[in-house]
C-alpha cells in the first residue's frame, strides 16, 4: 500500500464528502452518520478538526468561508483542491484494486487456537455466530431504513459487508461441525495434547488425512 501524507480513513471520509459541496467540518460529521459511514470507514469522531488540519497543511482542501449559525460559534467552511481530488481518486482506486493482505485479529486467533482445548474453542466459535447473526440483523434492519433516505449506490458497502459477515458465519458454523464428527483430523490429538502436553505428531496427521 502506499504511504499517504494522510492515512487516517477520515481523511478519506471528508475528501470524498466534499466532493459534493463545500461543508464546515459539523456538517461533514451530520452527513457521514445520516449515511451509516461510522462503521465502514472506523471514524473516530474525536480527531476530525486534527485530520482536517492536516487535510488543509498538505493542500487537499482549503477554506473558502467563515460561517456563523445564530448563537453558535463560527465555522470554516471547506472545499476539495485539484490536489485534494487527485489524492482521492488514486486512494479510491488503491482500495477498490488492490487486495488487503493483512490478517485480521480472527485470522490470528485462529493460527494459535491450539493454545486452547477444542471444546473451548468450540465454545468461542458458537459465541462468534451469535454475534456475528446479531450484527447480521441489526445491518439488515438499518439497510431497510436508510435505504428509504439514500439510493443503493451509496450502499454498496454495507452489502458487502453483509456478504462477508454471513459468509463468516457459513464457513464457522462449518468448521464446528467438522470438529463434532470428526471429519477435521486430529482434534483428539490435540484434545490429547491439551491434558497431557505429549505434542502431536503433525507427519503423521497430515499423512492420516491423505486416507
Amino acid at each position: 500500500m502506499k504511504r499517504r501524507k494522510v492515512s487516517n480513513m477520515l481523511g478519506l471520509a471528508v475528501l470524498a464528502t466534499l466532493c459534493e459541496r463545500p461543508m464546515h467540518p459539523y456538517e461533514i460529521a451530520t452527513l457521514l452518520r445520516e449515511r451509516g459511514k461510522e462503521g465502514d470507514l472506523k471514524i473516530k469522531w474525536g480527531s476530525l478538526y486534527t485530520v482536517v488540519g492536516n487535510l488543509e497543511k498538505h493542500g487537499f482542501i482549503e477554506a473558502v468561508e467563515n460561517v456563523r449559525d445564530g448563537a453558535r460559534p463560527e465555522r470554516t467552511v471547506y472545499r476539495i483542491t485539484g490536489d485534494g481530488q487527485a489524492e482521492l481518486e488514486d486512494w479510491v482506486a488503491e482500495l477498490l484494486g488492490v487486495p488487503d493482505r493483512e490478517p485480521t485479529r480472527f485470522h490470528a486467533g485462529l493460527s494459535v487456537m491450539l493454545a486452547l482445548g477444542p471444546d473451548v474453542v468450540d465454545q468461542q466459535l458458537e459465541q462468534r455466530v451469535g454475534e456475528l447473526e446479531r450484527m447480521i440483523d441489526d445491518r439488515v434492519e438499518a439497510l431497510a431504513k436508510t435505504r428509504t433516505e439514500v439510493p443503493r449506490l451509496v450502499l454498496v458497502e454495507s452489502e458487502y459487508q453483509l456478504a462477508m459477515w454471513r459468509a463468516e458465519a457459513e464457513w464457522v458454523r462449518g468448521l464446528r461441525d467438522e470438529m463434532a464428527t470428526g471429519a477435521l483430523r486430529g482434534v483428539e490429538e490435540w484434545r490429547r495434547y491439551r491434558e497431557t502436553g505429549e505434542v502431536p505428531d503433525m507427519a503423521a496427521l497430515v499423512e492420516n488425512e491423505g486416507e
